[in-house]
C-alpha cells in the first residue's frame, strides 16, 4: 500500500445534454458533448479515520465522494486542489469523485481496472444528483461525445479532434439537482437534436452552434449568459453556455476579443491520470 496516492482530472464543460435515468445509477446517465479542460482538479488520497473531503483547504460535504468511498469500503481524506469553481458547469465534483476513486485505488492498493473506478465515480455522482455525464467525459479527455447514457461498460464514446485554446467566464452558479429533478423533457428533446447535429459533422463550430441553440430550446440560457455570449459574437468569436452553470465558454481569444478578462486554457487531450506526488 502506497498510503497516499495523487491524481489529476481535467475539468469539464457540457455543451449539451439528454436526460436518461436508469434504477440502477451506474447506467443512468446522459448523451450529449462537451470539453475537457488543462485547468483541472488535483486530488490527493490518504487514509484517515474518518472520510472527509477537503477542498481548497476547507472541509466540506461532497456526497458524490462520500458515495465512491462507502462503495471502495474505505476511510480516507480525499484532498483536492483547483481554481476552477464550484458549482459552475466545471465538474468538480465529478473530478472529485473520479480523482478519489483512482487516487483511493493507488494509496490502498485496491487493484480494481479504470472501468470499474469509473463507473463506482458515475454511479456516485448520479446517485448524489450532481452531474449525468461528467465522470465519464474526464475518464477520457479531449472533445468527447457521448452516444449511449451510463459508466464505461454502457458508454459508447466518440470525440471531436481539437486542440483549440479555450476561454471561460464565470458569471455565477445554477443548482444541478434543481434542474436534473425538474421537468426535464425539453432539455432532452433538445439534447436529441443538438447530438444528432454534432455527431453528421464533428466540427468544434458545430459544437459550439448547437450547443448555442440547445441552451436556447432547453430554457437554460440566462439573460446574463445570453448578453455574454451576443458580445462575443459581434466580436467576431464563437462562445456557448456551460452546462450546467452561469458561465460562457468560447474557443480562442473570442471573450477577450469583446473586451472580458476571462480565464484561459486548452483542450486537455488526456483524461484523469495518476500523478507522481508533488
Amino acid at each position: 500500500m502506497a498510503d497516499v496516492a495523487q491524481a489529476f482530472v481535467p475539468g469539464h464543460v457540457t455543451g449539451f445534454f439528454t436526460i436518461n435515468p436508469d434504477p440502477d445509477p451506474t447506467k443512468a446517465g446522459s448523451r450529449g458533448a462537451g470539453i475537457t479542460l488543462s485547468d483541472g482538479v488535483t486530488v490527493t488520497v490518504r487514509p484517515a479515520s474518518e472520510a472527509r473531503v477537503v477542498l481548497n483547504g476547507e472541509k466540506l460535504r461532497m456526497e458524490a465522494v462520500e458515495r465512491t468511498l462507502r462503495a471502495l469500503e474505505l476511510r480516507a481524506e480525499v484532498r483536492g486542489v483547483t481554481d476552477l469553481p464550484l458549482g459552475a458547469g466545471f465538474g468538480v465534483s465529478g473530478a472529485m469523485a473520479l480523482g478519489g476513486a483512482l487516487a483511493a485505488n493507488a494509496a490502498f492498493d485496491r487493484r480494481l481496472s479504470e472501468n470499474e473506478l469509473v463507473t463506482i465515480a458515475h454511479g456516485a455522482e448520479v446517485e448524489a444528483g450532481t452531474g449525468l455525464g461528467d465522470v465519464v467525459a474526464q475518464a477520457r479527455g479531449g472533445v468527447p461525445i457521448r452516444l449511449d447514457p451510463g459508466g464505461p461498460q454502457d458508454n459508447l464514446l466518440d470525440a471531436i479532434p481539437s486542440q483549440e485554446r479555450v476561454e471561460y467566464h464565470v458569471i455565477g452558479d445554477l443548482s444541478t439537482d434543481d434542474v436534473l429533478t425538474g421537468d426535464t423533457d425539453a432539455i432532452t428533446e433538445a439534447g436529441k437534436t443538438a447530438l444528432s447535429s454534432v455527431v453528421g459533422k464533428p466540427t468544434m463550430a458545430q459544437f459550439m452552434a448547437a450547443s448555442r441553440r440547445f441552451s436556447r430550446e432547453s430554457a437554460l440560457l440566462t439573460p446574463a449568459v445570453k448578453r455574454v455570449i451576443s458580445d462575443v459574437t459581434e466580436a467576431g468569436g464563437t462562445a456557448a453556455m456551460a452546462m450546467l452553470g452561469e458561465t460562457v465558454v468560447a474557443l480562442g481569444t473570442g471573450l477577450s476579443d469583446a473586451g472580458y478578462e476571462p480565464d484561459a486554457c486548452r483542450i486537455h487531450q488526456a483524461g484523469a491520470t495518476i500523478q507522481p506526488l508533488e
